[in-house]
């Protein structure tokens, strides 16, 4: 009984990037000309991870996707944590604690809260290289502009580098607990830029995150399957992570903000 590549979406973000990276290799070392779109559609793709990892990665589909209005996603994302986790010592409990750790920035996790993927999707339509797209912002000085293009694709381009670090810590860890290899992946990529209060959020949440099983089950794949993938994906993701962030250090834009 097989099930369609529409019915594997593990399969097809690792497809998606496996093109991606074709192009990332033919054009390094210099700026290349990948395409928005493709890059677009592809990471469109990787979205739906961060929907079947459940609540805990809701800080991450904010930058990435941004659905939801931001008062409800910092109530949905403490709510849930207070529920799954027990309070971390010196805390009464995140429960009886919502309206302070708003006060004190989980709302910084929302800042700029735009459709992100959607956007560069839409830029797509007016712009055809993902060079051309920055260059456009540094002539406008929009680069770090709320919004902007540019601010936009180094929000995704984290997004990458978390799932890809996810992946690889998943491929090494004994167990069926996601937690570890998900709170590495948090501390290396998204910690740094978050305040105090989100990441004892986010920590929190940790808690809410599907068994390994839980997940493959609804990437409809066993545990063979998505290791290859998980494989495939690590390989080809990061040369266009290179490649995204050379078009950033090339230009002396930086990428720490």
């Amino acid at each position: 009984m097989g099930s369609s590549e529409g019915d594997k979406p593990l399969r097809r973000i690792a497809a998606s990037f496996e093109e991606l990276e074709a192009v990332a290799k033919q054009q390094q070392p210099g700026p290349g000309a990948m395409e928005v779109g493709a890059f677009a559609r592809a990471c469109s793709n990787v979205s739906v991870l961060f929907g079947c990892l459940g609540i805990a990665f809701k800080f991450a589909e904010m930058d990435y996707v941004a659905k939801a209005s931001p008062p409800s996603l910092t109530r949905t994302l403490l709510s849930t944590a207070a529920a799954a986790a027990p309070a971390p010592r010196g805390f009464v409990g995140i429960g009886a604690s919502i309206e302070l750790v708003c006060c004190l920035g989980l709302r910084n996790c929302l800042l700029a809260c735009v459709v992100v993927v959607d956007d560069l999707l839409e830029a797509s339509k007016s712009i055809s290289k993902l060079p051309e797209m920055v260059e456009l912002d540094i002539q406008k000085g929009t680069v770090r502009q709320a919004g902007s293009h540019t601010r936009n694709l180094l929000r995704v381009k984290r997004g990458i580098d978390m799932v890809k670090i996810l992946f690889e810590q998943i491929l090494v860890t004994e167990g069926n607990s996601l937690r570890d290899a998900a709170s590495k992946a948090y501390a290396q990529v998204f910690a740094p830029h978050h305040g105090w209060a989100i990441r004892k959020a986010v920590a929190a949440g940790m808690y809410a995150l599907p068994s390994k099983s839980q997940l493959l089950k609804k990437l409809n794949e066993d545990e063979n399957s998505a290791k290859v993938q998980m494989q495939n994906f690590v390989r080809a993701s990061g040369p266009v992570i290179l490649y995204v962030e050379d078009l950033f250090t090339s230009r002396n834009l930086g990428m720490d903000w």
